[in-house]
């Protein structure tokens, strides 16, 4: 079977930007994989066109994996086995809070809800699959971060735009890492009615296989002042454990 030279080459350049949380020049591209730097100049501008690559200009312009080939894999998650993961824990864990559940994935500084499950009497929630929330004031967003490598911490911290959706929302890196430090000890975050202010969210870090980090798990609904959020927390975590593990996740 022959393949198609142009294409390999194509999947290889979105393959090795997808590696760096920094993303990559043109030079090393060429480097890397030895291609005539021609030919790798008009893939990027292609790819880049298409919202495959997402190229960022600076004393040398940088490719990193864009928005569309992002969606994509969305798409594709949405569709595998990761699915049929993750329904059965989240519809136990819907039924056990009365609660509607999510599990999102960081992007950049975002969160990316590509799962949800809601209890037999919903609170309506603004957030749908698909939709995006920052990071620093999201419940999913604090647990996966928490969890992070200090570089991705701060190729995150880089990029922020704190912006005032509540009077509780978080307002500063510093305020954020100080939060990140009690999610990580002990091992839950919290939306405290951050995005909206009637709304309180619940969330923990999802691993799978060798330790990484496949998104996070939250619960979601009205906040109520006589609700034992600690608790809620620990379940949480203990859900998020237990789909880690059918992940192929070891401590």
């Amino acid at each position: 079977m022959k393949l198609n030279r142009t294409v390999l080459r194509t999947v290889e350049i979105l393959a090795l930007a997808s590696e760096s949380v920094d993303g990559v020049t043109l030079d090393e591209i060429c480097d890397r994989l030895k291609i005539p730097k021609t030919s790798a100049y008009d893939i990027v501008t292609t790819l880049s066109s298409t919202g495959m690559l997402r190229m960022e200009k600076g004393s040398r312009q940088r490719y990193r994996v864009g928005l569309h080939a992002y969606q994509i894999g969305v798409t594709y998650t949405n569709h595998m086995n990761l699915k049929d993961t993750l329904e059965p824990v989240m519809k136990k864990l819907a039924a056990e809070t009365q609660k509607t559940v999510f599990f999102g994935v960081l992007s950049e500084d975002e969160i990316v809800y590509v799962s949800k499950v809601e209890p037999e009497n919903p609170i309506i929630t603004t957030a749908t699959v698909g939709s995006r929330n920052p990071v620093y004031c999201t419940s999913l967003g604090k647990a996966i971060l928490a969890e992070e490598s200090e570089k991705v911490k701060q190729e995150v911290f880089r990029h922020l735009r704190f912006e005032q959706r509540t009077a509780r929302t978080i307002a500063s890196c510093e305020e954020l890492q100080k939060e990140l430090q009690r999610v990580k000890e002990r091992g839950y975050a919290f939306d405290d009615r951050e995005v909206e202010e009637h709304m309180k969210c619940v969330g923990a870090a999802v691993f799978e296989k060798e330790g990484k980090i496949a998104g996070a798990l939250s619960i979601s609904g009205l906040y109520r002042p006589d609700e034992d959020y600690d608790a809620l927390g620990k379940l949480v975590r203990q859900r998020a454990r237990e789909l880690s593990v059918l992940l192929g996740y070891r401590e």
